[in-house]
């Protein structure tokens, strides 16, 4: 039987990671999806989304950036390399999620999730290249960035729990509103990726189309739905502190206003200063940032105990025989 084990299973026959170690890599790949959205960000402010002039190689005769392409074509090529590094951290957490004693098939899955939204981005980004920097496709590729960095967080918080069924830790109607503000902010991150498609850093210094509307009112509604968010977050403040919630949950309604406060404010500076690419930059880190606090807010309000009875983990820094 050992002769057809797969990769994962003779690894996980010989390793037993700790908790840590589980948990450190499942936050490698949440790291590494808000690197790939900040940077792939840069690539649209620097106009350098043309820079490899096609997919999958950069240009028809070569798969790396050539000297002719000169500062552009080093920074999308970079983008791209990129995201071997974020394979590379997802793929670390798949084999420290197979190798968990007992086997974690939940995370496992959460895993693989993480892979084949990977893999479908990298085909979406490299349709956005052939399609000129359509921003229809270019909306589409950041929400799939998103989509990814959705699936490491939750990977990254179920990696600290159990895997028994979840208890509630406030009451139902403080869960339903946490829902509320997790739609809200969702629909807000949808609704920026319009203000981007439809105004200035196009990603290119070529004539690449618009979104057919005026950049200034999609800012308008994205700025009117992130002033709804912020109420919807100050309500959660409040009704955790009016239920005696848990001090970690009041904590993450903390963290999410203080994110949401920075957020907003560099949102307008931007605005007003006629979007400087660096604080469009960091509006983007921003973003993401926002959304893990929301999905931490979300997800702390219920609970799945550890398991008492787990093996002991061997040393987490080399494999060892059976």
């Amino acid at each position: 039987m050992d002769a057809v084990q797969t990769p994962l299973a003779y690894i996980a026959r010989r390793w037993t990671p700790s908790p840590r170690t589980v948990r450190r890599a499942a936050l490698s790949a949440v790291v590494m999806s808000v690197v790939i959205i900040v940077t792939g960000g840069a690539v649209r402010l620097t106009g350098s989304g043309l820079g490899c002039d096609t997919w999958p190689k950069c240009t028809d005769d070569s798969l790396f950036a050539t000297p002719e392409q000169g500062i552009h074509g080093a920074i999308e090529f970079g983008n791209r390399m990129l995201t071997y590094v974020l394979s590379a951290a997802v793929g670390w957490a798949i084999i420290a999620a197979r190798a968990t004693k007992p086997w974690r098939r939940g995370l496992s899955r959460l895993g693989w999730a993480q892979f084949w939204v990977v893999m479908s981005n990298a085909v979406l980004g490299g349709i956005t290249v052939w399609a000129g920097l359509n921003p229809w496709t270019v909306a589409g590729h950041f929400l799939a960035a998103n989509a990814l960095l959705t699936v490491a967080t939750v990977t990254w918080i179920r990696a600290g729990e159990g895997d028994g069924t979840p208890r509630p830790r406030v009451p139902r109607p403080v869960r339903k509103l946490s829902w509320v503000l997790t739609v809200t902010a969702a629909l807000l991150i949808a609704v920026g990726t319009g203000v981007t498609g439809s105004g200035k850093h196009a990603g290119d210094s070529s004539d690449v189309p618009r979104m057919p509307f005026d950049w200034v009112d999609a800012a308008h509604v994205h700025a009117a739905l992130a002033w709804v968010v912020c109420a919807l977050a100050v309500a959660m403040w409040l009704v955790l502190r009016v239920v005696d919630a848990p001090d970690d949950t009041r904590a993450r309604a903390r963290e999410l206003l203080f994110v949401l406060l920075a957020q907003g404010a560099i949102g307008y500076v931007q605005f007003f200063t006629d979007v400087p690419e660096v604080l469009v930059g960091l509006h983007m880190l921003g973003s993401s940032l926002m959304w893990i606090a929301v999905l931490r807010l979300a997800l702390c309000l219920r609970e799945r105990p550890l398991d008492t009875a787990a093996i002991p983990a061997q040393q987490d820094h080399a494999l060892t025989t059976a």
